[in-house]
């Protein structure tokens, strides 16, 4: 087996190695709806873009299905061999692809035939219902697809081949941004295009990420290692739950937030439908910042999760605190973009009225008000999912959006109406700052203690 440089090179360098492959596969991910988003905005018009909007708590939790299986699968892996122990790396993602293949159908099955209740749960209103469900109903079929692709992404990574990872994100991106024109504008299917377009970058990101099975590099894999297994399953989820249980309090405060703002909405001069628009353009413009905070954190993972494997402590609080810098960088800018120049930013979604570009602004400007520190808790749960204490990173990771968003969501909206419905973001995202800094902190410093009692 090949010695991984994870636990010799320079973390700056293997930082920069790791995380801007995934950075670019995550940007990648959430340009997916973004490209949609823009063509639909253009082509179909803000009811469009809302019927994006209501659709995308099936994202969400496809999202949080590939991080229970791949994030876990990856965190056991890199574990696994920076102990030395290929067997068990292998039998751990063996066992995670199965699991992703299986929770895949499942999923499309349910959504499939849940599909009109679930969309009214997610806020759909009587005029964007129709829209949503024509896009919902396509794109569901790529859920198991996209299952497989994110979770076999954080393998890749594991096994020392960030760029291959990105290579996956980035093919499947570019087929789905050739296809949109073509097919809302040119053969003029609109919204069904749009959804079509997306299956089909995803069908081909797919196909790229299982032909990788064939070359990993850490890890032999033999026919046992593809069999499921109750117990490594739980094992794997329950090393993934963090990261999972982000993205599924995520989806409860979408469906919070987008009937949040629908009731409120409605007792002002915005109705429902302006507000359920310009949340999407809102939300999904933030997950672009969101979307290379991701990157750093899954490519900071292996690093910190073979290193506290290994014992080297010190290179762990060292990647951790690099990993900080960036996103603080990252934050800063994005701070900067929305602040000033949020009008410029939502045009790019198509026209609209003048209330809807008021209302649009005024929500960008406040709700991604902290948006400087909203990256520190998501970096700070994966951190504790990469040293294996799954628990602090899961309960860390449920803090911004269900111990905090959804009551602030219910609660300031009975003082300040909609305004409340918007001032529920930052006030959140601050709290878990906060919390995110004195948990790591506590947990550096022990560390820094372990590490100074073995070189007794």
């Amino acid at each position: 087996m090949t010695e991984n440089p994870l636990g010799y090179e320079k973390i700056p360098k293997l930082l920069k190695g790791f995380a801007i492959p995934s950075i670019t596969a995550a940007l990648v991910g959430s340009l997916y709806n973004i490209v949609d988003q823009i063509f639909i905005g253009q082509g179909v018009g803000y009811l469009g873009n809302a019927a994006t909007n209501v659709s995308y708590p099936f994202s969400t939790i496809c999202l949080a299905i590939s991080l229970l299986v791949g994030i876990g699968s990856a965190s056991r892996v890199s574990l696994y061999l920076g102990n030395k122990r290929p067997e068990a790396a292998a039998k751990a993602a063996g066992n995670g692809i199965v699991l992703m293949v299986i929770l895949g159908l499942i999923y499309l099955a349910i959504g499939e035939i849940l599909l009109d209740q679930l969309l009214i749960l997610f806020g759909a209103t009587t005029e964007v219902f129709p829209y949503a469900q024509q896009y919902a109903g396509i794109t569901l079929a790529g859920m198991p697809f996209l299952i497989v692709t994110n979770g076999m992404s954080n393998l890749i990574r594991a096994d020392g081949s960030p760029r291959y990872s990105m290579s996956c994100m980035v093919a499947g991106a570019i087929v789905n941004t050739i296809l949109d024109p073509i097919f809302i504008f040119v053969l003029h299917w609109g919204i069904l295009g749009a959804a079509l377009a997306t299956v089909l970058g995803q069908i081909f990101s797919f196909l790229l990420a299982v032909y990788y099975l064939w070359h990993f590099k850490t890890i032999h894999f033999e026919k046992n290692n593809f069999h499921l297994s109750v117990k490594e399953s739980l094992k794997t989820c329950g090393m993934g739950i963090s990261s999972s249980s982000n993205q599924i309090a995520i989806t409860f405060v979408q469906i919070v937030l987008y009937n949040s703002l629908t009731y409120y909405g409605a007792q002002t001069v915005y109705g429902t439908d302006i507000p359920l628009a310009a949340c999407g353009i809102v939300m999904k413009t933030n997950a672009i910042v969101l979307a290379i905070v991701v990157g750093i954190s899954q490519g900071v993972q292996p690093i910190i999760g073979f290193n506290y494997g290994a014992k080297q402590y010190t290179r762990v609080r060292e990647a951790y605190l690099l990993a900080i810098k960036w996103n603080l960088v990252v934050s800063s800018i994005g701070f900067f973009l929305f602040q000033c120049f949020p009008q410029l930013i939502i045009s790019l979604f198509g026209e609209g009225d003048q209330l809807y570009f008021e209302f649009a602004v005024l929500f960008m400007r406040t709700y991604l008000f902290m948006v400087l520190v909203n990256g520190v808790q998501l970096l700070s749960s994966s951190f504790f999912t990469a040293i294996g204490k799954a628990m602090k990173g899961a309960l860390l990771a449920l803090t911004r959006q269900v111990f905090f968003l959804i009551p602030l969501l219910v609660a300031l909206p009975l003082r300040f109406g909609i305004m409340g419905v918007l001032l529920a973001g930052p006030v959140a995202d601050f709290s878990a700052f906060l919390l995110s800094i004195v948990m790591v902190g506590i947990e550096l410093r022990k560390q820094q203690n372990t590490a100074q009692i073995n070189s007794i």
